[in-house]
């Protein structure tokens, strides 16, 4: 109750003198700037939101650069008393500061906090030294304070009183006593070693128990404030009979140190008082005079013994020292005092104290080294080694400790982050005192790294490779690519596309889902015009800047059986009749049917097959030559004009099929056959002997010519190539099927789509791959071979061309240039049919133009039917 009432006079006095202290606070504040320092000098009790000076102004910063560099104020270790105003620069009073409460019984009160500015990193120590008011009124350890005094006590003698106690220093503390007025007693001021003063009664007159057995006086302490205060306690002496010695202690001043968080029951101090009397006025107890809150609970003092033990916990922290004052009494109420300095001793109980002032949760990976994380404030409670604190992290992390101001440390990167390595740590602060043993204090603090988009997209494959069936519809899924971005969120999210730099004649073959990277046809294909594509795909992710990558896509065109096999000879359009010896004995080579199919591998392979003739098995076919042979000799009764259909047949899974009618006339009397049958005869007649070199001589001249035609092949050949028109439509004949009798010298199939050709020749058969008459010299020859320019120019002149030829029975025909009049309709197909040739022959069109169509027919002629069609 004596407190509360305490509290209610010290704020009624405050509302009263606040504006005598608003007026006199722009006396007493003043600062001080130096290096790195601010101080501010204000009296307690102020306001909250009192300013207390303007920060930005004392320092020299513009206002507005306190916001923009996160500039903030921070209590080390102690409530915050102050906060900054960003918007002007004051530095404004945040809660009730209150020295006593701060700073006990001392002298001075400096409250320190730290004025952080980030970006670039200062600190500047706020020193903020808080000035005593008189709000404190003197109050006496007991309102009522009691004496016993023999009535033969002597006339000088002094009692030691109780002093007030006064939280408030200098002239606001104790300062005068005053007794109220009586005839007896008077009242004088001793000083104590420390500098307090204290009352003492003295003995003015005698006493006379007789007369007055009891005295009741008023003692007053007043302070020197501003205004003044009173503490008033009463003073009850009662006289009695002598008892003429008081205690005396062996010390006026006992010093003693003990070790903060001492166990309780610690002896502390032991202090020893003597009185000469006997009996009950000998007797002494012990007792503390006054204690602080501070102070009272940590010790206890026997009362018979005089001994001083711990009661409570002792925190160095708290309070370094205890100024206690003890009281001794004896049995008949004389009493006197001692003063108890105690004094506690650092002991390493705390550990160092981490505070993360400013941490930034997200840090880009390309920082830079040496960019700040985070702000951490470290320090320590205990004193001396005990509180100096060290600061380091793990050394596996790409982080690096810095202090440049005391008791804070700076997190910065010391190396280049990597996201896709690492994108997150969770470092481990660890701070240590030097105490013995030494204590440590650990805080985890996580940092996320941001992603940047330092990383192209990647695709799984350089180049993908896709079969697409020819007429399938657009649409059509052909296949998908995938690529991966090592990059997070928007940076590697990745659309797909075909690059605007494509051919848009390429560029139109496909369709691509963007995002699933998937690819469609957009139009039909047709593997007789386009074999293979190549395109180009390319992958951009969402960064900024976009990273892109590409890989190719080779889409090859599979064949399917859409092509109907094409007649090439006998032309269908007139139907020639071939001559066929009467004579020709079984097997003999009438013609041959030559077809081709545009397709390719199995779809192209051809099968012929007879299904209508007019004088059934006389004559056979080929299954895959096309050849057609006598079964039997012809006899006087078989027709001498012959007709047979025969149909030519794919081996596509539905089988296309196309016929061609032969028309044969049976003619007598040709001498080459006769010829022939002579030398078939004696090649028969021969002895074993000879038929076995003859073997073993073909044999090996057949392996040398296939050398020899090989190297040739590779020498000569490897520079050929293959192309492909569009324009053209004529089918491919498969390579792997050429009848035994063909030669194919394109090495790209039956007959190609293209602007120049090589025809396959048949490679001499014995049995009339070439028809002669019984002259066969060189004469012969040569009249043939004009014979076949002449009837060459006479065909060309009938479709109004020019046609250069060279020819002769050892140098192939040779077109070497070839002219229309009306060069404005293109060249759409040239088709060169041949039957009979007297020698290998190749025909080259050296330099296309654009061209009519034209098919040329050079046909053998011999003594008995030399003929050239007249269309």
């Amino acid at each position: 109750s004596q407190l509360h009432h305490r509290r209610e006079s010290l704020k009624m006095d405050h509302r009263i003198n606040f504006e005598h202290w608003k007026e006199l606070f722009f006396f007493c504040l003043i600062f001080s700037v130096s290096s790195g320092e601010v101080r501010y000098v204000l009296p307690e009790e102020m306001q909250p939101g009192s300013v207390i000076g303007n920060i930005a102004r004392d320092l020299g910063v513009e206002a507005r650069e306190l916001g923009a560099r996160r500039a903030r104020v921070v209590a080390d270790g102690a409530s915050q008393l102050c906060e900054l105003d960003l918007s002007s620069g004051n530095l404004l009073i945040s809660q009730r500061i209150d020295r006593e409460e701060l700073c006990a019984q001392g002298s001075v009160c400096t409250i320190q906090h730290q004025l952080l500015l980030e970006q670039p990193l200062q600190a500047f120590s706020l020193l903020l030294d808080i000035a005593d008011i008189n709000d404190n009124t003197p109050v006496f350890a007991a309102e009522e304070i009691n004496l016993d005094l023999v009535e033969s006590t002597v006339l000088g003698r002094r009692f030691p009183l109780e002093s007030a106690h006064d939280p408030d220093l200098g002239t606001n503390s104790v300062s005068e006593y005053k007794l109220s007025p009586n005839e007896h007693f008077g009242l004088e001021i001793s000083t104590q070693i420390n500098g307090n003063a204290y009352p003492e009664l003295v003995l003015k007159k005698p006493l006379d128990r007789e007369a007055q057995a009891e005295h009741v006086l008023k003692i007053n302490g007043i302070d020197r404030g501003s205004p003044a205060r009173t503490g008033t306690a009463s003073i009850r002496i009662r006289v009695l009979d002598a008892n003429d010695n008081v205690p005396v202690f062996s010390q006026r001043v006992y010093r003693a140190s003990v070790s903060e968080n001492s166990v309780t029951g610690t002896l502390v101090a032991q202090l020893n008082a003597t009185d000469l009397d006997d009996s009950l006025y000998g007797e002494i107890t012990y007792s503390f005079s006054h204690l602080t809150d501070k102070t009272r609970g940590v010790v206890n003092i026997d009362p018979l013994n005089g001994e001083v033990r711990v009661a409570g916990v002792l925190d160095y922290e708290e309070a370094s020292t205890h100024e206690l004052d003890v009281q001794a009494k004896d049995g008949g109420g004389q009493a006197s005092h001692c003063k108890l300095i105690i004094d506690v001793i650092d002991v390493n109980d705390n550990k160092p104290v981490i505070e993360i002032k400013s941490a930034s949760a997200n840090i880009l990976e390309d920082s830079k080294p040496g960019t700040m994380v985070a702000l951490i404030n470290i320090y320590d409670m205990d004193t001396g080694n005990s509180g100096h604190v060290t600061c380091s992290i793990p050394d596996n992390v790409p982080f690096q400790i810095v202090s440049e101001v005391k008791n804070y440390y700076m997190l910065v990167t010391a190396a280049a982050l990597d996201r896709e390595v690492q994108s997150e740590y969770n470092i481990t602060i660890t701070a240590t005192d030097s105490g013995s043993p030494s204590l440590e204090s650990r805080k985890v603090l996580s940092i996320v790294v941001t992603d940047v988009n330092d990383n192209p997209p990647t695709f799984t494959q350089h180049e993908y490779t896709a079969n697409i069936l020819e007429n399938q519809p657009a649409g059509t899924f052909v296949m998908k690519v995938m690529a991966q971005d090592m990059d997070d969120a928007s940076n590697a999210k990745l659309i797909y596309q075909i690059p605007k730099e494509t051919n848009p004649e390429v560029s139109s073959f496909l369709t691509m889902n963007m995002e699933t990277g998937e690819l469609f046809t957009s139009r039909l294909f047709d593997y007789e015009q386009s074999v293979h594509f190549q395109i180009k795909v390319e992958a951009r992710d969402g960064g900024d800047p976009q990273l892109t990558t590409t890989c190719t896509v080779n889409v090859f065109i599979v064949d399917q059986n859409d092509n109907t096999p094409v007649v090439l000879y006998p032309v269908q359009a007139f139907i020639a009749e071939d001559i066929v010896p009467f004579e020709a004995p079984r097997g003999y080579l009438v013609t041959k049917v030559v077809a081709v199919d545009a397709d390719s591998g199995h779809n192209a392979w051809l099968s012929y097959r007879i299904i209508k003739e007019t004088q059934p098995n006389l004559f056979m076919v080929g299954l895959h030559t096309g050849e057609i042979r006598t079964t039997r000799a012809f006899m006087e009764l078989d027709e001498p004009k012959q007709t047979i259909v025969i149909v030519v047949m794919d081996n596509g899974p539905e089988a296309l099929s196309a016929t061609a009618t032969v028309s044969i006339a049976v003619g007598e009397g040709l001498p080459v056959l006769q010829e022939l049958f002579e030398l078939a005869d004696e090649s028969q007649g021969s002895d074993n002997l000879r038929l076995y070199l003859i073997i073993a001589l073909f044999t090996v001249s057949f392996l040398l010519i296939l050398l020899i035609i090989g190297v040739f092949y590779f020498k000569l050949c490897r520079h050929s190539y293959v192309y492909r028109s569009t324009a053209a439509s004529l089918p491919v004949f498969p390579t792997t099927y050429y009848p035994p009798s063909f030669t194919d010298f394109s090495r790209c199939g039956t007959l190609l789509k293209e602007d120049r050709y090589d025809p396959f020749l048949t490679t001499g058969s014995w049995r009339g791959d070439f028809r002669f008459g019984s002259n066969t010299d060189t004469d012969t020859l040569k009249k043939r071979s004009a014979a076949y320019q002449k009837n060459t120019l006479r065909r060309i002149s009938a479709e109004r061309s020019t046609l250069k030829v060279q020819a002769g029975p050892a140098h192939p025909l040779v077109v070497k240039s070839l002219h229309t009049p009306n060069t404005s309709l293109p060249m759409r197909e040239l088709r060169l049919k041949i039957r009979y040739l007297c020698s290998f022959t190749k025909i080259v069109l050296e330099d296309p133009l654009e061209l009519l169509s034209i098919t040329i027919e050079i046909q053998g002629v011999n003594n008995h039917a030399p003929a050239v069609p007249k269309n």
